[in-house]
């Protein structure tokens, strides 16, 4: 079939872009040509879609009208393709960090992290609600006051409870009762002789199921694929957890191949948001921010290729922490994005972020590497004023380009931060984000494609919900000359970006552009289609994924029906500690105003911070209408 060529767009050389606030570069906003769809409606599209010579037509005018082939598909450009965001080490010469000695084990990476913390919580205020953080589970072990295996008791008792009505929470794929006991009981025989590994002995920690982790399949969210892909070892990361002693509670649920933004698993079910059970938790990394949200463990493991890890913790009120590409192995973990998606971290604070990057960052002594590797410095997080002179990268139209909510509450963050630091926005023009956008979406799409083509004819699509199969038709649109002209955008951003942070040592916006929306009973179903909320979702996020820079949100505040929003920092390559270190200030002046999820429990049975768990606890929120947005 043979249409129109578009006329594409004609940029100009990386040199000639003019960064300063008053730049003549346009900002333009995502206007997203597809409509949201639900139940009968959606499977109506997908067969459309599905359909030789129609759908090919359909797909052809959604990319039109969607401007992918105006800003990507035939642009000029003069760029060559560069196919991986790597970056060759540079000393940042950060402040305030320790340097590691390089082929350090896991554990004696975890020891130097927790040299670094600061010996009690740096806290403004008293908070009226807190998590319990890795530290504290650690202290109740050494103590006697509880047991890994009476926190696995608990635990198991928690996960019935909320996979039942009236909670549907939906927070696992799979979860293994024999296995968490067998590990809480070796843990707890280790704290009894007064030789626990290390700190993470006996801390609960989910995995994302897209992660390998004995002994469980690894479905990517599916039904079929763990057949075709049998999960045979640990992956990197979860092995480096392990050997410090880390009790693995199970695969946390996700959005089907990790093709959707919303969290909702038609064949698993809604990971459903703690602070309202009748919205979203977001995606892809959805059944890990709601475990941590709802006190079920204090970190959880998570996957990010377009935001997947920090969404859902901005939208679940917890921190979620991406490094840098290259940071932590990928080996183990399925091979749906592998340009884009890097491991990631969703914890109850920032300290456990940095514990557990501590433990899965580096090589594996099984899985040497081939080239060498950058040299890691941990922050030292003992004073929240310990960094000055910090300038954030701020991009007007950009940032403000949310709900007024959320760009309210950003700029009261922002301000806590320069009253309190003395540190500096910058106001800067950061180009071309809308065609950003969609070359990240064109980039992830063709890598899930391919790796799923791996494997040809040996799965039926009616497995397959109908939100993914509408992702997986339209990923399969994309021709080779737009991935290659994506990959062109992507060496130009990579530049622009270095050009940026000449100026700044971190940019700041918002991690999503809404906050949780609605769930509706037809999505729980079939899935749903909603690029519009989508694009809302993934509108700060891009750069960290497509440009394998490391990036992190924080909790800042709350939206007028009690949702989370949080704020992201997105660092220069190889500058985990700086970001650290910013997000922990951070926190420390937001940390008092966090607020108690509807859903929480508390595992460690101190009783102070104990949510609402009963059925008549949750009848007034059941009954909430749920509305569309």
């Amino acid at each position: 079939m043979v249409f129109y060529k578009d006329e594409g767009l004609v940029y100009k050389p990386v040199e000639e872009i003019d960064l300063s606030p008053n730049s003549n570069e346009t900002y333009l906003k995502s206007d997203v040509k597809a409509p949201r769809m639900a139940g009968i409606i959606i499977k109506i599209f997908t067969w459309i879609l599905e359909l030789r010579g129609f759908g090919t037509m359909v797909l052809y005018i959604l990319k039109r009208d969607n401007l992918i082939h105006k800003l990507v598909s035939y642009a000029k450009l003069k760029e060559p393709p560069v196919y991986v965001p790597s970056y060759p080490w540079e000393d940042l010469k950060e402040k305030e960090v320790k340097s590691i000695q390089p082929d350090l084990s896991p554990l004696e990476q975890v020891q130097e992290a927790i040299g670094c913390l600061p010996e009690r919580e740096i806290l403004n205020a008293e908070p009226s609600f807190r998590r319990w953080t890795i530290q504290d589970y650690s202290r109740s072990y050494t103590s006697g006051e509880t047991t890994p295996l009476m926190v696995a008791k608990r635990f198991l008792d928690a996960v019935h409870e909320s996979s039942n009505p009236p909670l549907q929470m939906s927070f696992f794929i799979n979860y293994n009762s024999e296995d968490i006991l067998k590990q809480a009981t070796e843990s707890t025989h280790r704290y009894e002789q007064g030789k626990p590994i290390s700190i993470l002995d006996g801390v609960p920690i989910a995995i994302k199921d897209e992660i390998d982790c004995m002994p469980y399949p690894t479905t990517g969210g599916t039904t079929w694929l763990h057949k075709l892909r049998p999960c045979t070892n640990d992956a990197c990361c979860v092995e480096h957890l392990r050997s410090c002693g880390a009790m693995l509670i199970g695969k946390s649920n996700m959005h089907e191949l990790g093709a959707g933004t919303s969290g909702i698993n038609p064949h698993y079910g809604a990971a459903r948001n703690p602070y309202d059970i009748n919205r979203i938790s977001g995606g892809s990394s959805s059944g890990s921010a709601t475990l941590v949200s709802a006190g079920l463990c204090p970190v959880a493991l998570g996957v990010d290729g377009g935001g997947s890890v920090r969404m859902p913790a901005a939208l679940c009120g917890v921190v979620g922490l991406k490094p840098g590409f290259g940071r932590v192995p990928h080996s183990g973990v399925l091979p749906l994005n592998w340009t884009v998606g890097m491991v990631g971290i969703l914890a109850a604070t920032v300290e456990d972020a940095l514990i557990v990057y501590a433990a899965i960052s580096g090589h594996s002594p099984s899985n040497p590497p081939t080239s060498l590797q950058p040299k890691v410095d941990f922050p030292l997080l003992k004073f929240t004023n310990s960094i000055s002179n910090i300038k954030m990268a701020k991009y007007g139209e950009w940032f403000n380009d949310c709900k007024d909510e959320i760009k309210n509450c950003c700029y009261e963050a922002l301000d806590l931060l320069c009253m309190n630091y003395g540190w500096k926005t910058v106001e800067m023009t950061i180009p071309e984000i809308e065609t950003m956008r969609l070359a990240h979406y064109i980039t992830i799409g063709s890598e899930c494609n391919a790796s799923l083509n791996s494997h040809p004819n040996k799965f039926n699509r009616t497995e397959i919900g109908w939100d993914a199969r509408v992702a997986l038709r339209v990923y399969g649109a994309f021709s080779s000359r737009e991935y290659l002209n994506a990959q062109r955008i992507r060496n130009r951003q990579m530049h622009i970006y270095k050009n940026i942070f000449k100026f700044a040592d971190v940019i700041v916006t918002p991690t999503t552009g809404v906050t949780a929306f609605p769930i509706t009973e037809t999505a729980i179903k079939y899935g749903e289609f909603d690029y519009i909320n989508g694009a809302a979702l993934v509108r700060y996020q891009i750069a960290g994924n497509f440009l394998g820079l490391p990036a992190v949100t924080v909790p800042v505040g709350y939206d007028k029906h009690g949702m989370p929003i949080g704020l992201q920092f997105i660092g220069r390559p190889w500058s985990e500690p700086t970001l650290i270190h910013i997000s922990f200030a951070m926190q420390s002046l937001c940390i008092s105003s966090y607020k108690k999820p509807q859903v929480f429990y508390d595992l460690l049975g101190k009783g102070e911070v104990r949510g609402t768990t009963s059925a008549e606890g949750m009848q007034a929120m059941l009954m909430k209408p749920s509305t569309s947005v």
